[in-house]
């Protein structure tokens, strides 16, 4: 019979460098209130948010993209070219084909580096991140860029009450690569599609093309039903990703969860059993909820703050749109 050569890679992966980039501009609460019919006070009381980041109508999720890969291989410490693969995960790339990937890829100078795009909402940095463990230690890649970014600003109804005023623009980037010693824990991931309907585009491509009465799609929530989800069902997805690193919660030194709710979050932080030593990063305040890019954010936050350092152990989870989830330990770079 005969026998096919398979690839194998590093026994090991890490995170090699990280860079960021959120919208020039803070928008606070003050400027969102009158079209919802709501108060600064409301806002901050129910989400946490005092600032959100948006972008300038003409950057674009690529222009984002960019800064933030750009930062990433440079703390890397390689060049652009060595990249093998680039995974850019978003909901908010305006085309449907071709993806953003390749572009994002071409503009780096990482061509001909493999470049697909991932749709997982507020968990594909997560995803990104499972992905790019795979395929190092596979040895289908050396060096992976993984990107979160979205510009969400481009598809919220300023009256919409149940999303609009949450979200923000960003990019965060990761390169992912070989290590000596195990970097990135085993990633838990799922999915529950049977509950798709809590948050999603509220008209698709299809009904307006057939209705040209129907307004630009833009995003919805029924947020109740969202806050319970991830508040408790979260939770033992976390725990599962500290067990599958062999660890327990008193070893996380920093916990960088999807920053959708500041209520959630700490709901979160109780339901998981974190010590009160670990770090608990909370971005969301100044950022808003920016999606896929919210998790390298908040990375960026807690080292930039000071508050987290190089080496330390980090419990990331991300959860959104799908409903969709994934979760995993990794050493800060």
């Amino acid at each position: 019979m005969t026998t096919l050569n398979v690839r194998r890679g590093p026994e090991f992966t890490r995170i090699l460098g990280l860079g960021v980039a959120r919208g020039e501009n803070a928008v606070p609460n003050d400027a969102l209130i009158e079209p919802i019919n709501s108060s600064d006070e409301w806002i901050r009381k129910m989400t946490g948010i005092v600032t959100r980041v948006r972008a300038n109508e003409d950057t674009s999720v690529i222009d984002l993209s960019e800064r933030a890969a750009r930062d990433a291989i440079a703390q890397a410490g390689i060049d652009a070219s060595e990249i093998d693969a680039v995974i850019l995960s978003t909901i908010s790339y305006p085309r449907i084909t071709p993806g953003g990937a390749p572009v994002l890829a071409d503009r780096l100078g990482a061509t001909p580096a493999a470049a697909f795009d991932i749709s997982a909402a507020c968990a594909g940095y997560c995803y990104g991140i499972g992905q790019a463990d795979a395929l190092v230690r596979s040895g289908a890649a050396r060096h992976v860029l993984v990107v979160g970014a979205e510009k969400l600003s481009d598809f919220v109804d300023p009256a919409d009450r149940s999303i609009s005023y949450l979200l923000g623009d960003a990019a965060g980037a990761v390169v992912i690569g070989p290590s000596d010693a195990a970097g990135i824990g085993p990633t838990v991931w799922g999915s529950d599609g049977s509950a798709s309907e809590l948050i999603k585009q509220d008209h698709t491509w299809l009904e307006i093309r057939e209705d040209r009465d129907l307004p630009f799609p833009t995003l919805r929530q029924e947020g109740p039903s969202v806050f319970k989800w991830a508040s408790f069902r979260m939770a033992p997805v976390a725990l599962q990703a500290i067990e599958a690193a062999g660890l327990t919660p008193d070893d996380i030194d920093v916990f960088i969860p999807h920053q959708a709710n500041l209520r959630i979050i700490d709901q979160m932080v109780k339901q998981i059993g974190l010590p009160e030593s670990v770090v608990v990063a909370k971005d969301i305040v100044d950022s808003g909820n920016t999606s896929a890019a919210s998790i390298p954010l908040a990375t960026e936050r807690v080292l930039r703050d000071g508050v987290a350092k190089s080496g330390d152990i980090a419990l990331q989870i991300g959860f959104g749109a799908g409903l969709v989830y994934a979760a995993q330990v990794v050493v800060l770079p």
